[in-house]
C-alpha cells in the first residue's frame, strides 16, 4: 500500500489517497495473457462495463508499442484507490516522450495508437525519464465514472 497527493474535484487543496498495488510484470509477446491479468486487476477493483473493456484495449496498445518501439523491453504496473485504477506501461528505451500525442492524419498508416489511448481513458500521462519513458492510464470507478469523463 502507497499514499499520494492529488488536488480535489474543485481544486481547492490537496487529498491523500490510499492506493493500493495490484501487480507488476514485464511486457511479453503473450498479450491475450497480459490482457487477462489487467482486466483481473481493474475488474477487482471496481471497473465494469464498457469502462473496463476501454482500459484493457488502452492497455493492449501500450503494450503493443513497447513490442514494436521499444524491442519489447518495458514492464507494466497496475494499482487501485478507492476511486480509481491506474496501469502504467513502461519501456526501457525511453524514446517517447510528452510530446507525442497529437492525433495522426486521417491518411496515415499507424501512429493512432497514444491517441487513442487519451480517448479510451479518463487521463493518459506519458513522461520520460532517463533511459526509460512511461503511460499512465487512469480509469475512475464508481456508478457515477462515467458521467464524470
Amino acid at each position: 500500500m502507497f499514499y499520494s497527493l492529488r488536488a480535489d474535484q474543485r481544486g481547492k487543496g490537496l487529498i491523500v489517497m490510499r492506493e493500493q498495488r495490484a501487480g507488476s510484470w514485464p511486457i511479453t509477446d503473450d498479450l491475450p495473457a497480459q490482457r487477462e491479468q489487467v482486466h483481473r486487476h481493474a475488474a477487482r477493483a471496481g471497473l465494469r462495463g464498457q469502462r473496463l473493456d476501454d482500459l484493457v484495449l488502452a492497455f493492449s496498445e501500450a503494450a503493443s508499442n513497447v513490442l514494436e518501439h521499444a524491442h519489447g523491453r518495458g514492464s507494466v504496473t497496475v494499482w487501485h484507490s478507492l476511486t480509481d485504477v491506474v496501469v502504467e506501461v513502461t519501456d526501457h528505451l525511453g524514446r517517447l516522450s510528452p510530446g507525442h500525442r497529437p492525433r495522426p492524419p486521417l491518411h496515415a498508416r499507424s501512429g493512432y495508437g497514444l491517441w487513442l489511448m487519451g480517448r479510451l481513458c479518463d487521463e493518459l500521462v506519458i513522461a520520460q525519464g532517463v533511459g526509460r519513458s512511461s503511460v499512465r492510464l487512469r480509469m475512475r470507478t464508481g456508478d457515477d465514472a462515467d458521467l464524470r469523463r
